[in-house]
């Protein structure tokens, strides 16, 4: 299981590289946009939305919002977005909380999920758009971004492995431990104090983005356990099956949907 991880994820953090270095802003975006409509489609799975047509529609209307967000311009509306985003992260760690909060099959809890796949999506396509398109190294920052999101995964993997005993949230996540998350933690502290030194030149604008670099990460930490939560309700192992060795898209980039929002957030500040 280990290997074919190891060989998708050489397979496609290349691609991924790429596409942020060298695409221009639009076409990032558009790419971007499509891999969190399959994630959005993945979603309607998870809420559970049972027939196709009501997935395609569950799908199309993120689609239509994004669409919309587009259009009527995310340089306007990206600071609004970041605090509906911090809003919903805040209620989503409550969620994280109360694990049998939502569990029932009622109309009410569908709704609230499908509101919730989209407060997660829509936000995060924005803020790495918005990111990506940044006048001050745009590209590089947002590299920076995945490369944080990344390593704090892998630290949090092989931490937990090593040396994991506490459990984090066993109702959620049995798996997951303390030491694994502290392990993700120390990971992003190191790689913010390397990138951020090379990136500014600055003592004092290193330690700063090392601070913004902790709350993301740790905020990463509520990505995942959110798509577990939902999993574990909706009773599937997987978000899907695209990616051999790591499930579906969703899968992947359960992390970085929370982490992006608040990347941005804390990038805004550094800018001030």
């Amino acid at each position: 299981m280990l290997r074919t991880r190891v060989l998708s994820a050489l397979v496609m953090a290349p691609l991924v590289v790429c596409a942020v270095l060298f695409l221009d802003n639009p076409v990032f975006s558009l790419l971007l946009g499509i891999i969190l409509l399959a994630a959005a489609w993945e979603w309607s799975h998870l809420i559970p939305v049972r027939t196709v047509a009501a997935r395609l529609a569950y799908t199309g209307a993120v689609a239509v919002l994004m669409w919309l967000l587009w259009r009527s311009g995310l340089e306007t509306l990206i600071r609004p977005l970041l605090l509906v985003a911090f809003v919903w992260w805040l209620f989503a760690l409550f969620w994280l909380s109360q694990p049998q909060f939502g569990v029932q099959a009622t109309l009410s809890n569908y709704s609230l999920k499908m509101l919730a796949g989209a407060l997660v999506i829509l936000p995060a396509w924005a803020a790495l758009s918005t990111l990506h398109a940044s006048p001050e190294r745009g590209p590089t920052v947002t590299l920076m971004l995945l490369m944080l999101v990344w390593l704090a995964d892998i630290g949090a993997y092989f931490a937990g492995r090593r040396w994991g005993e506490k459990k984090l949230a066993p109702a959620i996540s049995p798996g997951k431990t303390w030491e694994g998350v502290y392990g993700g933690l120390f990971s992003s502290l190191l790689f913010a104090a390397v990138a951020g030194g090379v990136y500014s030149h600055s003592l004092r604008w290193t330690l700063a983005f090392m601070t913004v670099s902790l709350l993301t990460a740790m905020f990463s930490v509520a990505g995942d356990l959110l798509e577990s939560l939902m999993k574990r309700q909706s009773g599937v192992k997987d978000s899907g099956n695209l990616i051999p060795g790591h499930g579906g898209i969703f899968d992947r980039i359960d992390s970085l949907v929370a982490a992006a929002p608040m990347f941005l957030i804390g990038f805004l500040w550094l800018a001030l």
